[in-house]
């Protein structure tokens, strides 16, 4: 029982983490992104059927579109349209990743 609960704990302590690197993307070009999508395929067998699945699809989906607006914002770079591509997506991934935290300290899935 014990074991099962630092498992618990550990799993809950990589998607925090995870949360924590999708937001250090903003600041480092994105790389932190990157190493926190692998993280959630690495683990991702580890949350099947457990609330924290529904953060790990959250922070992949939110990996994703992310690195769609960061690529369209770098090629289009120097338009308006790299702009709004931008601060879009550093919108969108604040948005998320502020979603994703709350309910993660509140012990929930998101969308509870």
């Amino acid at each position: 029982m014990n074991n099962k609960i630092d498992e618990r704990a550990a799993i809950k302590k990589v998607t925090a983490s995870i949360y924590f690197l999708q937001i250090c993307s903003i600041l480092l070009a994105g790389l932190p992104m990157l190493v926190g999508v692998a993280l959630n395929f690495l683990h991702r067998n580890d949350v099947q059927g457990t609330w924290l699945e529904s953060h790990f699809d959250w922070q992949i989906k939110t990996a994703l579109i992310t690195i769609a607006g960061f690529s369209i914002g770098g090629m289009t770079f120097g338009s308006v349209v790299s702009l709004i591509a931008i601060v879009g997506t550093v919108a969108y991934l604040v948005f998320r990743v502020t979603e994703g935290w709350s309910a993660l300290r509140a012990d929930r899935a998101i969308g509870e």
